[in-house]
């Protein structure tokens, strides 16, 4: 067992001998990367001795070996480097330090063994900490995190360990009384833990409910309900401060009693979250310089599983499972006291997560209609939704059953729609329904007119034309077969007519395909066929007429 300046130390040493290493790595030296170490092989190494050294079970030498594509257990050669993830490195015991505290309170292994608590006092897992009416305690864990403990409360301190090299913090609280308080360093970076276990309530007869920010310069100290008595080391009971106060203590002086900010209002429909980014907005108020905001799973906030500051009153949270939770968010003043905190309830069902809208997308020139979406994951199948409407009051389509992320339709009428589609599972043997994704808005037009029918009059020409509307320009096909693999003409043209150069006898077809003055570019119109005759011509190479007209061969 180490204390916290030992364990900050190893960190410090490790990470400066790393960042320092040139060269080949000696035998028995550890190097630390971001999720990883790397052990360098000594004489007599094997994986069954390196993860008896370095991970909680011989039994991971299993794992350390697929990790190092090192089969068998047999003699590593010397210097051969060993990658260990932090997930099996050994967890060793570190300590907590009593950083502030007022009143009467007490530390010990059990109650025989209970002390005064002291500023500076060293805790150990198994600890007990009991406070007393009026009084708290704050302690510092190794990576900067706070465990405040308000008036008539108990907590054990059941896990306080670290992960070895890796300084990644392990702690699990067993509230036994009363409430606790916490303020978490971000464990996201180094795969920490923190966990509160069993629920928290104010039993006071005050039920005095505070916090304590402690930083190198000062302390904060905040009261939510009751009076606490704050005070330098020298003189604990200097001030009292009531419940909407705080003040600031530093080595100098106890601050005057202040009033917290009011707390803020949340706005905005935030009751049912339907994202699996959650987000939330407040009034801004403007003495706040920035805003905490927790996610827990009680309405008192004692059981929390996220937490973060932001500038600006607008909050955003991930990684959260479907249920119900609470937000409490508070705002923090120019001075750095929290303010009193706002608690609203909210639903989050984000899962099945929906897929995303494929087409049709703004605009459709179409008499038929074909929507398509991505795959969901696990779907078994789809709800689709087409109204006239954005809040879906007036549902033109309501495909409740669909097996297939596509779904054709030709009864919808010309105008704006709506359409969206949500992801139906299976979940714990029932259909499980999840939220409809985003809306996609689109104008649905009359279907482009198609090219009346071309008639070949034997003259050198051929012109056609067809109707259009203000703006559009076109693009003109012509090819020998149906497919239009073999395309003769491809022509832009800026004007709904074109006069083409009498082709070779021969059966010919055509399309046209419009594009809008916004940009929007239709679907090919329909195919028209024609056929160009062969001509009996003269002599000097103009065409032979009769009073039917040109004449025609057979040839």
């Amino acid at each position: 067992m180490f204390s916290i300046n030992t364990f900050k130390r190893i960190c410090f040493f490790a990470a400066i001998s790393f960042c320092l290493e040139s060269g080949a790595q000696q035998p028995g030296e550890v190097s630390i990367g971001s999720n990883a170490i790397t052990y360098y092989a000594q004489q007599g190494d094997t994986l069954i001795s390196i993860a008896n050294k370095y991970t909680e079970k011989s039994s991971n030498w299993i794992s350390i070996g697929k990790l190092n594509k090192i089969a068998n257990d047999r003699a590593i050669p010397i210097r051969t480097g060993i990658t260990i993830p932090f997930n099996l490195l050994r967890e060793l015991p570190i300590q907590a330090k009593v950083i502030a505290y007022a009143g009467q309170s007490t530390v010990g292994l059990d109650p025989t063994s209970a002390q005064a608590v002291a500023v500076g006092a060293v805790v150990r897992e198994g600890t007990i900490i009991t406070t007393s009416k009026n009084g708290f305690v704050t302690l510092e864990l190794p990576d900067n995190s706070r465990i405040s403990i308000p008036s008539n409360s108990q907590i054990k301190l059941s896990k306080l360990r670290a992960t070895q090299y890796a300084n990644s913090p392990k702690t699990e609280l067993t509230l036994l009384a009363g409430r606790v308080e916490s303020t978490v360093s971000s464990l996201k970076t180094n795969n920490g833990r923190f966990e509160v276990h069993s629920p928290l309530a104010i039993a006071g007869v005050r039920g005095t409910h505070f916090r304590v920010d402690v930083s190198d310069a000062h302390v904060a100290n905040e009261v939510l309900e009751g009076n606490v008595a704050v005070g330098q080391t020298a003189h604990p009971n200097a001030l009292s401060l009531a419940a909407g106060k705080g003040n600031i203590i530093d080595a100098k002086s106890v601050g005057a009693s202040v009033d917290l900010l009011a707390a803020p209002k949340l706005v905005g429909n935030f009751a049912l979250q339907e994202r699996i980014l959650v987000k939330f907005d407040a009034e801004n108020n403007a003495l706040a310089k920035s805003y905490r905001a927790q996610i827990a799973l009680d309405d008192k906030a004692q059981n929390l599983i996220q937490e973060n500051l932001f500038t600006e009153p607008h909050f955003k949270f991930s990684n959260l499972d479907d249920g119900n939770y609470f937000l409490r968010v508070t705002a923090i003043d120019a001075n750095g006291l929290e303010g009193l905190p706002s608690v609203v309830p909210f639903k989050l069902k984000a899962h099945p997560e929906p897929p995303f809208n494929i087409a049709p997308k703004k605009k459709l020139r179409a008499q038929q209609v074909d929507f398509s979406w991505s795959e969901a994951a696990n779907a078994t199948g789809y709800h689709l939704q087409v109204a006239s409407d954005e809040q879906f009051a007036h549902l033109l389509i309501d495909q409740a059953t669909l097996s297939d992320h596509q779904f054709t339709t030709t009864e919808l009428p010309v105008g704006t729609f709506f359409w969206r589609v949500a992801t139906i599972a299976t979940k714990n043997g029932t259909q499980d329904h999840g939220p409809f994704g985003d809306a996609d808005k689109v104008q649905l037009l009359a279907p482009a007119a198609g090219l009346p029918p071309v008639t070949d009059q034997g003259g050198s020409e051929i012109s056609f034309s067809w109707a259009s509307e203000p703006g559009q320009t076109f693009v003109l096909q012509m090819s020998d077969d149906t497919d239009f693999k073999h395309i003769l003409i491809n022509q832009k043209l800026a004007a709904p007519e074109y006069q083409l150069a009498r082709p070779s006898a021969g059966t010919y077809y055509l399309r046209v395909q419009a594009i809008d003055a916004d940009g929007y570019v239709g679907a090919f119109s329909g195919t028209q066929k024609f056929t160009v005759f062969s001509r009996l011509m003269s002599t000097d190479g103009t065409p032979v007429n009769s009073a039917a007209g040109v004449v025609r061969t057979n040839f």
